[in-house]
């Protein structure tokens, strides 16, 4: 039996997918468990929270967006005062919302939601989605002891690992079972591999050139691919003949269908692509983003480690690589297999519900009230 829940939570998080998913899996989960509670979100005005959240049915508090600067500079010289309006703000949302637990996804928001609750004693919970943990995050953690992470290399004062909260159309996804409706929603068939491409809501210019270059020849080889190119950024595939289709969108409202037809991914590393995967069991092969911290190479760590995916520079990444390794690869039944099965050895599809029993803990434990 599960520990009760606090009559109201706020969750802090914004301004990326990442923060986002994560935040309204968890908010599902609560009232889910309990439709008494009250979930509200804490973002900002410019972030997808403002669309994705109200969409889901929750009400959003809005603070205003104050970047943490990495290294000095007039940005610096500026942050006590908008950090302090953002502070007031996330306050007048806990006292106004009555908010017992106050949950942080990091970025922009959860700093002055992390400070806000400290001044008044209300418990805080922490969950870090990346591998390598950020600014907000890392102070959030020195004031709690209830701390999550999504991968058990993520080095946090107080973490236990509960994986990422996830969909429950991802995280409960029966693949065989879904398969068929999944090949007739994008026009495939069940006679070839499928190559499933993605390279996040906005596309990865490297993933799309190179297999574009190399279209023809995975048509060629018997595979069919379904590739998510980002909006804006699709291009003509080729087509005719009787070899398998090549389908080009620029992205899939539905991913679980997206997943349930792939026998291979080829995609990014950000923590909620590495998560997803894992959780259904996907054999991968990851090209981390070549940019910002390397939080996408620690990302997708642990499963390359177990065997379970390849990881690629995004720079090896090329149309020499497909055919020496990616079409080799697709013909080889078995190892997918293989790889699907370690891929799985490393998921965790109960992210939410060990996220939401940290929420349940933190309440009973008062942990912060002075």
């Amino acid at each position: 039996m599960h520990r009760a829940l606090p009559p109201s939570v706020l969750l802090a998080g914004g301004g990326s997918a990442g923060h986002v998913s994560p935040l309204l899996a968890l908010a599902d989960c609560l009232t889910r468990r309990d439709a008494s509670v009250q979930v509200t979100a804490l973002g900002t005005v410019e972030g997808l929270e403002s669309r994705l959240v109200p969409e889901r049915g929750y009400p959003l508090r809005t603070v205003p967006k104050v970047p943490l600067p990495r290294r000095p500079s007039g940005a610096l010289l500026r942050l006590p005062g908008g950090l302090r309006s953002a502070v007031a703000a996330a306050g007048a949302a806990i006292e106004e919302t009555g908010a017992q637990v106050v949950v942080g996804f990091g970025g922009y928001v959860s700093t002055p939601a992390y400070l806000a609750a400290r001044r008044r004693g209300v418990p805080i919970v922490v969950h870090e989605q990346n591998a390598r943990p950020g600014l907000a995050n890392r102070l959030g953690a020195r004031l709690t002891p209830y701390v999550a992470t999504t991968f058990a290399s993520t080095a946090l004062p107080h973490a236990r690992v509960t994986g990422m909260p996830l969909r429950p159309e991802i995280a409960q996804l029966d693949q065989e079972a879904r398969r068929d409706e999944a090949l007739a929603h994008f026009g495939l068939d069940d006679h070839h591999p499928t190559l499933l491409v993605t390279g996040g809501s906005l596309g990865a210019l490297r993933l799309n050139t190179t297999l574009e270059a190399r279209a023809e020849a995975l048509r060629s080889a018997g595979v069919q691919v379904l590739h998510l190119t980002g909006a804006g950024k699709e291009f003509t595939p080729p087509t005719g003949g009787d070899q398998p289709a090549y389908v080009v969108r620029p992205y899939a409202d539905r991913m679980d269908l997206a997943y349930a037809v792939a026998d291979l991914v080829v995609a990014r590393a950000g923590a909620n692509t590495v998560c997803e995967l894992t959780a259904v069991g996907l054999p991968a092969v990851y090209v981390p983003l070549p940019i910002g911290n390397g939080e996408q190479r620690l990302n997708a760590a642990d499963v390359v480690a177990a065997g379970g995916g390849l990881l690629v520079e995004d720079g090896a990444f090329t149309p020499a690589f497909v055919d020496a390794t990616l079409l080799p690869l697709l013909s080889d039944r078995d190892r997918l297999a293989d790889i699907a099965r370690r891929a799985a050895s490393v998921g965790e599809r109960g992210g939410d519900e060990l996220l939401a029993d940290l929420v349940a803990l933190a309440w009973a434990g008062g942990a912060g009230r002075r």
